[in-house]
């Protein structure tokens, strides 16, 4: 991967994910993942200025729509 100015990107080595993992795993914690972080700023959101509420709620819904994608990549992968 390379940046924006042209220069390879070093990823970080603090975290990784086994190499044996297979996709639906993967897409399983990344649902889950984003329904947590979708959680989390609903809540935080409640708590704050309107304005600022409104904008926390804004990155909730992306958050939102990024679980329903996977959700929808997992319905296809393992039909009911």
């Amino acid at each position: 991967m390379t940046n924006t100015n042209g220069t390879a990107r070093q990823l970080s080595r603090l975290f990784h994910l086994a190499p044996g993992i297979d996709n639906h795993t993967l897409l399983e914690y990344a649902c889950v993942s984003l329904a947590s972080a979708s959680a989390m700023a609903s809540d935080f959101a409640r708590d704050m200025r309107e304005s600022d509420g409104h904008i926390l709620l804004g990155i909730q819904q992306s958050i939102m729509l990024g679980e329903m994608a996977v959700n929808r990549v997992l319905d296809n992968l393992d039909p009911p």
